[in-house]
């Protein structure tokens, strides 16, 4: 029995994976725990601190499982490798080593970007949703499909912690030294990723961009449970040579 922790993204609570649950096999149990501030939860006591937010997703992060981060889930999920147990294996969907890049979401934009956040929080963040659509198939319908799964109440502080996390965090070097298998999977059409990003992951989903959750819910798990047997041989293999 394999557990994958799906851990979502900025502005967005754990409703962004109800479209994948009839399609896991039976063999794969999920869980989805919303990040402080998210799902009613209580937003952090101290903004930015990885320790405070190491010690309130202590429970839900088990290193027993596979942790999928999506996006700005991805670069915390990465981040907290130093403070929390290993998992199994760490999936970073949608999302590289940093979230600024030259040829992706500059640092100029993000900063542009926060500015408008600071005038109109609720605004910028219905403009972000757009946005980040922009590469699926259908980005009306899969903006419809968005907002009738997600909440809107999320206060500002936690959304304002976020996008300082998406302009400071740079994961290079936990990844690098990762205690975990650690794979990258990204939709070929993801507008917020430097094609490098893009070519460089370990699998990359056709026809989709950064929801793939919304667009190719199928796909997605399939993916997700590929990369996960993967990542459990590959620590398997690992562990035998030290033994051995």
């Amino acid at each position: 029995m394999t557990t994958l922790v799906l851990l979502s993204g900025w502005g967005i609570d754990t409703g962004i994976w109800q479209p994948l649950a009839d399609h896991w096999p039976r063999e794969i149990t999920v869980t989805t725990p919303d990040w402080p501030g998210y799902g009613g939860r209580s937003p952090l006591a101290i903004d930015g601190n990885r320790e405070a937010l190491a010690a309130a997703m202590a429970d839900v992060l088990p290193p027993d499982a596979i942790w999928v981060g999506w996006s700005l889930g991805g670069l915390l999920a990465a981040a907290l490798l130093a403070h929390l147990p290993p998992p199994r294996g760490l999936v970073q969907l949608g999302i590289g080593e940093r979230f600024c890049h030259p040829e992706g979401v500059s640092t100029q934009a993000l900063a542009a970007f926060r500015r408008a956040f600071a005038r109109d929080p609720g605004a910028t963040l219905a403009h972000f949703r757009r946005w980040q659509l922009g590469g699926e198939p259908d980005p009306r319908g899969a903006h419809r499909h968005l907002q009738a799964l997600v909440d809107d109440d999320v206060e500002a502080v936690t959304l304002a912690t976020g996008l300082g996390w998406l302009a400071e965090l740079d994961v290079t070097r936990p990844l690098a030294e990762a205690p975990c298998p650690v794979r990258r999977l990204v939709g070929r059409r993801d507008p917020l990723l430097a094609p490098v990003t893009i070519a460089g992951a370990d699998r990359v989903l056709e026809g989709t961009g950064h929801c793939p959750m919304l667009t190719r819910p199928a796909a997605l798990a399939e993916a997700l449970v590929v990369l996960s047997h993967d990542m459990t041989a590959s620590r398997q293999s690992s562990a035998g040579e030290v033994t051995g």
